[in-house]
């Protein structure tokens, strides 16, 4: 066999395998997938590990429904036993760092199992498809761990992100700051005592990033002041430790380091990940909380 012979054979066989990474696949139990980028030696996936991937979704109509790029945060999922066969969860269990794949799982099957409505974008008997590219693999305790380093770190920027806020909008001798890395500005000092943890709270509050866009508000739409059971993790921890030391009828605005906010992750749509946040909140009025709601204490 000649150079040239050899050439053309070498090419068939990687055109070919190309075509077969690209073929769709179907498991014994029906799930049907595509692999784009795989590598043999990449670390796959356990039972319990915890999984970041981004995913691009889409109805069988090709229409996208979430994508995590464009929400600049990915997805992190402890991967579990297939809740069903043919599930979600059963293609991630193919997949290792860095693997790129399309996993097609039956619509019917997915909402009859979580026991949920279809909803109008998606057609009965179609197919929805997660584009996913998996970022990392790491075990709970690497996981961890890294959690751990990178709050470290954005505790300091957030620091520096509130120090300078505060600089810029002349707040200095105004705010003041809690060993949290909370800050706060009072406008209405209120009176009498403070919630205690298992109180309900009946709260008036804005919520905006550090541009000041508005990202929610009790104040639109005839919404009215929320109740909630404060000091119990209903809340974010910024919001917990913030309004147990108002006073009723206060009125101040927490500015809010990320890690006592939405994290890393952000509320996709809304809220950036590493966002330090404000809070224009109004304590309206609080009591205790009604004996079966207050943790801790039996029921009848």
């Amino acid at each position: 066999m000649n150079l040239k012979s050899i050439g053309y054979a070498m090419g068939v066989t990687i055109l070919a395998a190309a075509c077969n990474q690209h073929k769709t696949q179907v498991t014994e139990s029906g799930l049907k997938y595509q692999i784009f980028e795989h590598e043999d030696e990449a670390r796959k996936a356990k039972l319990g590990d915890i999984m970041t991937f981004h995913f691009v979704l889409k109805n069988g109509s090709d229409s996208t429904l979430r994508d995590t790029y464009k929400e600049g945060t990915p997805q992190k999922m402890v991967l579990q036993a297939p809740q069903y066969k043919g599930s979600f969860e059963e293609g991630l269990a193919l997949l290792a760092a860095g693997d790129s794949a399309k996993i097609s799982i039956n619509a019917d099957s997915m909402f009859a199992k979580i026991g949920q409505p279809m909803p109008p974008m998606i057609k009965k008997g179609s197919d929805l498809s997660f584009t996913v590219k998996v970022v990392s693999v790491l075990t709970p305790e690497e996981f961890q761990k890294q959690l751990a380093e990178a709050g470290s770190k954005q505790k300091a920027i957030d620091t520096k992100i509130i120090d300078d806020y505060i600089a810029k909008n002349n707040l200095k001798g105004k705010a003041q700051k809690t060993a949290s890395g909370l800050a706060y500005v009072d406008a209405v000092p209120g009176t009498g005592d403070s919630p205690k943890a298992g109180d309900n709270v009946k709260v008036h509050y804005t919520g905006k990033l550090l541009d000041g866009k508005v990202f929610d508000s009790s104040q639109t739409g005839g919404r009215g002041p929320i109740d909630f059971q404060v000091g119990v993790g209903m809340v974010i921890p910024g919001w917990e430790e913030g309004i147990m030391m108002m006073k009723k009828g206060g009125k101040r605005t927490l500015i809010i380091p990320s890690g006592l906010a939405y994290g890393a992750e952000g509320s996709p749509g809304a809220i950036p990940a590493n966002s330090v946040l404000l809070f224009d909140v109004e304590l309206v009025d609080f009591g205790k909380a009604p004996a079966q709601q207050q943790p801790g204490l039996p029921t009848r």
